[in-house]
Formats: structure tokens, sequence, C-alpha cells
């Protein structure tokens, strides 16, 4: 298992970076709250991961805490709950709120996270009441890209592998003021209005 990486940013494009260790480039998928804080590309960086060995494929997952670790690891020991569903989870919302809509047994918030529909809040609920345990709140900042011109189009791109349709996308951004705006903050908007 390869439970954390040390190495140089070589690219990000939401929700996926490449981190380059001792030659090697990792490919690694990252939730919005981490892909947020992440520094600029050729900055050495740390990542505490959690790799995911299916049938077609070895998916390795980056968190900047972890705390975001251990919450995403606890999520897929749900029943019906995926490494997709349990990013989304933690691009929509800090592991303080979310431990905060278990234990308030909040399913209104809860099921405004792409592909989370009332039943599968209500499991999660049940489900993690018990495992939660200490959640620590960590706070994300935004570092631009460079480069404004595909900004919309990257934001559009990640907000859809977060699992929102594509209509809800275009629905979302439309009401933002994207211009001279990185794609980060496109995305941080994009969810703050999803989620309100």
């Amino acid at each position: 298992m390869i439970g954390s990486l040390r190495g140089r940013l070589l690219s990000k494009q939401a929700p996926q970076v490449v981190i380059e260790c001792n030659g090697v480039g990792y490919e690694v998928e990252t939730p919005m709250s981490t892909f947020l804080d992440l520094p600029a590309i050729g900055t050495d960086l740390s990542l505490h991961t959690h790799l995911v060995v299916r049938e077609d494929a070895q998916i390795l997952y980056g968190f900047a805490t972890d705390e975001e670790r251990s919450l995403f690891r606890t999520l897929l020991k749900v029943n019906r709950v995926g490494a997709k569903m349990a990013l989304g989870i933690l691009s929509t919302m800090t592991a303080g709120d979310f431990r905060r809509c278990v234990e308030y047994e909040d399913t209104t918030t809860l099921s405004k996270i792409p592909g989370v529909g009332k039943k599968t809040a209500e499991r999660l609920i049940v489900e993690m009441r018990d495992r939660i345990g200490k959640v620590v709140t960590t706070a994300a900042g935004a570092v631009p890209l460079a480069g404004q011109a595909s900004a919309r189009s990257e934001a559009f791109d990640a907000l859809v592998a977060l699992g929102y349709k594509a209509n809800e996308v275009n629905k979302l951004i439309s009401k933002l003021n994207t211009e001279d705006k990185s794609a980060e903050d496109i995305i941080r908007h994009a969810l703050k209005q999803a989620a309100g």
C-alpha cells in the first residue's frame, strides 16, 4: 500500500494531479478540499494517500490531511458508497461539516451532494454515526492555475467528474462571473452555490 507521497507537483487539472517522486510521476485523484489548497506547479508537496485496486484499474487518492484520508477510508466501508461519492462528499463539505450532518441527522444538506439522494443520506447517517470518530476541520485556500483561458472549461470538467450533471454545471457556472477567475475560484463558488 502507498501511504504517502512526497515529491514535486508536475501538473494539476482538477481533480487529478501528477507528483514526481524519484523520477516517477504518480497520477493522484484529490477531493476539491485538497486540490484548492495545492501549491504552485514545480513546488514540493506531501500528500497522504490511499490506493484502490480494482480489476480494471489501480487508482491513487491523495489528501492534504490524515483526517481527510481517514474519513475517505471510513466512507468506503459504507454500503453503496464508492470512491467517487466519497470524493464528492469531501469536495462539497469539510470533514467537520460532514460530522455535524451525521450528528444532527441533517439529510437535507447531505442530499445536496452529487449522487447522494435522500435514501443514501439516511444510510450515511445510520452507518457513519458510530464510525465518525474525531474528525478535524481543515481550511482550504485557493492557488490560481496559470492561464485563465480554459479556467471555465476546467471547472466544468471537474464538476462533472464530481458527479454533477452537465446541465446542472451549466446552470451553476452561468450564474457566476467567471471573468479573470481561476478554475479553482469557479469551482469553489459553484460548490457554495450548489450547497446553498
